[in-house]
C-alpha cells in the first residue's frame, strides 16, 4: 500500500512537471507566431510517457534479474586460481522484497545455479532497520559456494535514515544487522581478510579476499572503514576487496595498493537508464559495470533492491558472474 501511495505520488509530481514544461514550449512557441492551444494541447500526449515508464519500472522492470558474465584477466593470478568463479550480489534493500518472495526466492535460485567458487555480497542488507531481515533469512541462508559467502557492510546497514531515539538505540540496530548477516551464515568481513587457498604445482597457491567497513569519498555518506587494517596479514596474495561504495577506489585503491579487483555497488545506476541517459553518471564516475587503470580493476554490480522510488528503469536486478583469468 505504501509502495502504491509512493508511485501515484511520484506520477502526480513529474506529470505536473510535465505540464509546466509543455505550457513553456508552448508560450514560447506562441511568442515564435505559433497559437498557443494546439501546440500546448499537442504536447499533452507527452503526459503519459512519465506514467507508462513508472508502471514499466514498478509492475515489471524491478522483477527482471539478469546474470552478466565478465572475465578479469591478470598476469598475477595464482595458476591454481585461473578460471575461479565468482557471483557477485549487491544492494538487496530486504524492504524492497516486501510481498515479492517469488523474486527474491528466483535470484536466489539463479546464483546457486551458476555453482560458484565464492559469493560475495557488497552491502546494504537493509533500507532502513534490521527488521527487514527476518521474514527472508530462510531464502537468503539457501545460498551455497564452495567457498562460502562474504559479505561486507554498506551505508544503509549503519542504519542512519531511520528516526532513532538515540545514538545507542540506533547502534544496537547496526549490531543486530551484523548478527543478523551472520546468522545467515555469511563471513561478514569487518575491516578483515578470508584468505582461500588451493593446491597447485608449486605446493599452494592463495588469493586475499578483503573486506573493509563503509568507505566513501563522498561527505554525504558514512566512512567507517579501515583499509590498512583490512589488508594486514595478506602479504603478496593476490588481492580482491569488497567494498561497498565505488569512490573508495580511486580514493584509496588505485595507485596506492597492489589490489588487483575491487568490487562495490551502492549506485545502483539510479535504477534508471534510457537511451545512454543514465543520471547516476553526474554523480558517481564509475557508476555501473567494468573499469580499468592500468592492472587494477572495479566492478560496479547494479544491486538487486531499490531505494527513493520501487522501480528499475533499463536497469534490471544484476547478479555478476566473474570468471578470473590467469594472463593479460
Amino acid at each position: 500500500m505504501e509502495e502504491a501511495i509512493f508511485v501515484l505520488v511520484l506520477l502526480g509530481i513529474v506529470s505536473l512537471i510535465m505540464m509546466v514544461v509543455v505550457a513553456a514550449v508552448a508560450g514560447v512557441a506562441a511568442l515564435c507566431g505559433a497559437s498557443f492551444p494546439p501546440v500546448f494541447l499537442n504536447g499533452l500526449w507527452s503526459l503519459l510517457l512519465p506514467p507508462l515508464f513508472i508502471l514499466y519500472g514498478w509492475l515489471y522492470g524491478r522483477d527482471r534479474v539478469v546474470v552478466n558474465r565478465v572475465e578479469i584477466p591478470s598476469a598475477g593470478l595464482p595458476d591454481a586460481f585461473d578460471g575461479y568463479r565468482i557471483v557477485h550480489i549487491s544492494d538487496l534493500h530486504l524492504r524492497s522484497f516486501r510481498g515479492r518472495d517469488e523474486v527474491l526466492r528466483r535470484i536466489v535460485d539463479m546464483v546457486n545455479a551458476e555453482h560458484p567458487d565464492i559469493i560475495v555480497f557488497t552491502g546494504d542488507l537493509v533500507t532502513e532497520t534490521p527488521e527487514e531481515i527476518p521474514h527472508f533469512t530462510g531464502e537468503l541462508s539457501r545460498m551455497r559456494a564452495a567457498d562460502g559467502v562474504l559479505s561486507v557492510m554498506g551505508n544503509h546497514d549503519y542504519c542512519p535514515y531511520n528516526d532513532w531515539n538515540s545514538m545507542e538505540e540506533r547502534m544496537a540496530a547496526v549490531a543486530q544487522v551484523r548478527e543478523s548477516e551472520k546468522g545467515l551464515g555469511w563471513n561478514l568481513l569487518d575491516d578483515d581478510s578470508f584468505v582461500v587457498r588451493r593446491p597447485s604445482a608449486a605446493g599452494e597457491d592463495s588469493i586475499a579476499v578483503i573486506g573493509v567497513e563503509n568507505i566513501s569519498a563522498m561527505k554525504q555518506f558514512e566512512t567507517h572503514g579501515d583499509l590498512g587494517k583490512a589488508m594486514k596479514g595478506t602479504g603478496n596474495c593476490f588481492k580482491i576487496l569488497l567494498s561497498h561504495d565505488p569512490t573508495h577506489w580511486r580514493h584509496e585503491v588505485t595507485g596506492k595498493t597492489d589490489i588487483a579487483l575491487t568490487l562495490s555497488g551502492h549506485t545502483h545506476n539510479a535504477q534508471f537508464s534510457f537511451m545512454g541517459l543514465e543520471p547516476s553518471r553526474l554523480v558517481f564516475r564509475e557508476n555501473s559495470g567494468l573499469y580499468r587503470e592500468g592492472e587494477q580493476y572495479l566492478y560496479v554490480n547494479d544491486g538487486l533492491g531499490e531505494t527513493m522510488f520501487p522501480a528499475r528503469i533499463g536497469v534490471p536486478a544484476e547478479i555478476t558472474v566473474l570468471t578470473l583469468r590467469k594472463g593479460r
